[in-house]
């Protein structure tokens, strides 16, 4: 196992930094920024307006421009690339999509930096990564940090453990080692159930079994918190006359766009004695576009709003008023766990920032029991985990 220097051994690059969600999330956990880059100067305008130093480090441009000789020695690279590609909402033209490509500029970068490698990668996708092209886009990345001398482990977390989002995301964590580390079992589980448990659900658990000839290592994580925050609790309290709220006769269309289960849901909010939330979706159905309600109390994902679908609708109703408007940008910041962040620019920068984003708290838990855990065990070593997968 490689022993760091003290002075390295929690600092980090972040690829495709975006607004910054990412750094601080790490932060929280001890860990310092030495490098950030990303190509959207949307994003690093608000990354610099809540960042005093980001001049010190932050590098707007494609990374397949960027030399491995910018980047400093670290301890963890992370890549948050983009998702575009690989998504349901996209064309899943997959990692050799123009976008998702953007993926093997930093295994580039990694090849590059050769002994300067650094311990850990952190990879952070939607959960469509994990069948992008029957899995084989998946299989791709994780060979690429395999040839590089990693050792992976794959999880998946909803947000909604931490903030009142349904956010599941895909991550990876990969660890450089040496050939003589690589362990492996003497006889294969006879099912994708050894594998399987909260972090790695059945299709990521079958998976792993299915695909013997990675290199992986999986660790044992504890268990995720239940979060009792609810949508109330991240909401500003915007008087009815604020121009943020929609006026009637856009308020009556979106009612007329729900279907018939849905408005008897609206009908019945608008009819109670008491004010009540929940968020709307556009989305086309049959050919035509729908407005979907959820009353659960939990935000729909986060996304960028392209095209208007990707644009979340907050929805008060009661007393027989119905009223809609907009997620805020500090609603959003608040749904990804960052309440104080610092926001600039138009209602679009912000909602393509945090759309973009990773949740903090998310990364915050993946800092505390993963990645610290290791670094902060003695002589910078964990014990072994009870499941090793067979390389």
């Amino acid at each position: 196992m490689i022993n760091l220097p003290l002075r390295e051994q929690k600092t980090f690059a972040e690829f495709f930094a975006g607004v910054g969600l990412m750094r601080i999330g790490l932060e929280r956990q001890g860990w310092k920024i030495a490098f950030a880059n990303d190509i959207c100067q949307d994003k690093y305008e608000m990354y610099t307006a809540h960042f005093e130093d980001a001049d010190d480090h932050f590098i707007v441009e494609d990374i397949h421009k960027i030399s491995a000789d910018d980047i400093p020695t670290v301890t963890l690279a992370t890549a948050s690339f983009p998702c575009n590609d690989l998504s349901l909402a996209g064309a899943r033209a997959g990692l050799k999509g123009r976008q998702s490509s953007a993926f093997y500029g930093f295994i580039r970068i990694l090849h590059e930096m050769r002994r300067r490698r650094p311990r850990f990668v952190l990879l952070e996708n939607v959960t469509g990564f994990l069948t992008s092209h029957s899995g084989a886009d998946f299989r791709s990345a994780l060979l690429e940090l395999n040839r590089l001398g990693y050792v992976v482990d794959p999880f998946i977390i909803d947000a909604i453990h931490f903030v009142p989002q349904s956010r599941s995301r895909l991550f990876v964590v990969a660890e450089i080692t040496s050939e003589n580390e690589i362990s492996s079992i003497e006889e294969k589980p006879k099912d994708s159930e050894f594998f399987e448990s909260e972090l790695r659900p059945r299709a990521l658990a079958e998976f792993i079994f299915n695909n013997p000839g990675i290199n992986w290592r999986l660790r044992d994580l504890p268990a995720l918190p239940k979060s009792r925050r609810r949508l109330t609790s991240i909401l500003e309290n915007l008087p009815h006359d604020s121009p943020e709220w929609w006026s009637e006769k856009r308020t009556t269309y979106l009612l007329n766009q729900m279907s018939q289960r849905h408005r008897i849901i609206a009908d019945r909010m608008i009819n109670s004695a008491g004010w009540s939330f929940g968020t709307v979706f556009r989305r086309v159905r049959a050919g035509g576009s729908m407005a979907e309600l959820r009353v659960d109390g939990i935000a729909g994902c986060l996304r960028t709003p392209r095209g208007g679908s990707g644009r979340q609708i907050l929805v008060k109703a009661g007393l027989g008023e119905f009223h809609a408007r907009l997620l805020t940008p500090r609603e959003c910041a608040r749904l990804m766990g960052a309440d104080d962040f610092v926001i600039s620019g138009s209602l679009n920068q912000a909602l393509f920032g945090f759309g973009d984003a990773v949740c903090v708290p998310v990364i915050e838990w993946i800092a505390q029991h993963y990645l610290n855990s290791v670094i902060d065990a003695p002589e910078s070593r964990a014990d072994r985990p009870q499941r090793v997968a067979y390389a």
